[in-house]
C-alpha cells in the first residue's frame, strides 16, 4: 500500500476513534451505570443528607399532607396555622434514620419499576403508566406528627397513594431508546479501541499516530466534561417552575459524578501518553546517560592557527 494512502486511512481511523470516545463513555454510563439498581441506590443515598434535597422533600410531603387533610376534613380556616407545624415536623423527620431508610427504599422501588417497564417487550406493556406507592412514607410522617402532638395528625388518612413516574404514552419511545443504549454501550467502546489500533498499525510514523490518538482522547474527555456541564444547565432551565433548582442540581450532580470522573481520567491519560511520546522522541538517550553519570560535555575544537598570509 502506498505511504500516502496508509497515512490517509490511519488519520481517518484515528479521527473516528477519538470521536467515539465521548459517545462511548456516555453510552456505557447510561446503559450500565444507571441500570444497576444497587449502584443507583448507592449513588442516591448521600442525597438523603443534602440540605436542599431534604428541604424539597419536606415542602412536597408537607403540602401533600395539607392538601389531603383539607380535601377530606375541610380544615381551610386552620390551614395557615397548622402549616408551619406540619412542615417543621416533616423537616424534622428528614433528619432521622427512618427517612434515610425510606429514601433508599423509595429509590429502589422506583428504579425497579422503571427498569422493569423499560425492559418489558410485551405489546400491551404500554397500557398503564409506571407508578410507585407512597403509603409507607405517609405512615411514617403521620407517626412523627402524632408523637409531637400536632393537631389533626391522628386523622391524616394513610392510603396507597400511587405516583406516576413514567407516563404510558412515552413508554414505547423510551423502550426503543433504552435498547439502543444497551447496544451502543457495548459496541461504541469496542469500535473506538478497534479503530485506534488499526489507525496506529497502518500509520507510517507510529509514534506520531500514538501521540495524535492520545491528544484526541484527551480532547474527547474535555468535550465529555463540557457536555456534562452544558447538560446540567439545560436540564435545570427546562424544569417546571414548582421544582426546586438546588435539589434538582444536587440530584444531577450525583447521577453524573461518574461521567465527570471519566472525563478527567480521559483527559489526564491522553495528555500523559502524548507527553511521554514527545519526551521519548526528542530526548536522546546518550545525552541523558552523560548527564546522569556527570561526565563533562566534549570541549569544542580549537581554532586553527593562522598562516603567514593571514598573520
Amino acid at each position: 500500500m502506498p505511504q500516502r494512502l496508509r497515512s490517509a486511512l490511519s488519520a481517518v481511523l484515528i479521527t473516528l476513534s477519538c470521536l467515539l470516545v465521548p459517545f462511548g463513555a456516555l453510552a456505557v454510563w447510561a446503559a450500565y451505570g444507571l441500570t444497576d439498581t444497587g449502584r443507583y441506590v448507592t449513588t442516591m443515598a448521600p442525597l438523603a443528607t443534602d440540605p436542599d434535597v431534604r428541604e424539597a422533600v419536606a415542602n412536597a410531603v408537607g403540602d401533600g399532607l395539607l392538601q389531603e387533610v383539607d380535601h377530606r376534613l375541610d380544615v381551610g380556616p386552620l390551614r395557615g396555622s397548622v402549616r408551619p407545624f406540619v412542615h417543621d415536623a416533616v423537616r424534622s423527620f428528614t433528619q432521622t434514620e427512618a427517612f434515610r431508610l425510606a429514601w433508599d427504599t423509595g429509590n429502589r422501588v422506583t428504579h425497579d419499576a422503571v427498569l422493569r417497564a423499560l425492559r418489558d417487550d410485551r405489546d400491551d406493556a404500554a397500557a398503564e403508566p409506571v407508578t410507585v406507592d407512597l403509603a409507607p412514607v405517609t405512615a411514617q410522617v403521620k407517626q412523627q406528627l402524632s408523637d409531637e402532638h400536632i393537631p389533626l395528625a391522628a386523622r391524616i388518612p394513610v392510603q396507597h397513594t400511587t405516583v406516576a413516574v413514567l407516563p404510558a404514552d412515552e413508554l414505547t419511545s423510551l423502550r426503543k431508546g433504552f435498547h439502543v443504549l444497551e447496544v451502543a454501550g457495548f459496541w461504541l467502546p469496542v469500535a473506538a479501541v478497534a479503530f485506534a489500533a488499526a489507525g496506529i498499525a497502518l500509520a507510517v510514523r507510529r509514534r506520531r499516530a500514538i501521540a495524535a490518538t492520545a491528544l484526541g482522547t484527551a480532547l474527547g474527555g474535555a468535550l465529555l466534561g463540557l457536555a456534562v456541564a452544558i447538560g446540567r444547565r439545560l436540564t435545570l432551565a427546562g424544569l417546571p417552575a414548582d421544582v426546586p433548582r438546588p435539589a434538582a442540581g444536587a440530584v444531577y450532580d450525583a447521577l453524573t459524578g461518574t461521567l465527570r470522573t471519566v472525563s478527567w481520567l480521559l483527559l489526564g491519560l491522553g495528555l500523559a501518553v502524548a507527553l511521554t511520546t514527545w519526551l521519548t522522541r526528542n530526548l536522546r538517550p546518550a545525552r541523558l546517560v552523560r548527564r546522569w553519570r556527570g561526565s563533562p560535555e566534549p570541549a569544542p575544537a580549537s581554532a586553527p592557527e593562522p598562516n603567514r598570509a593571514q598573520a
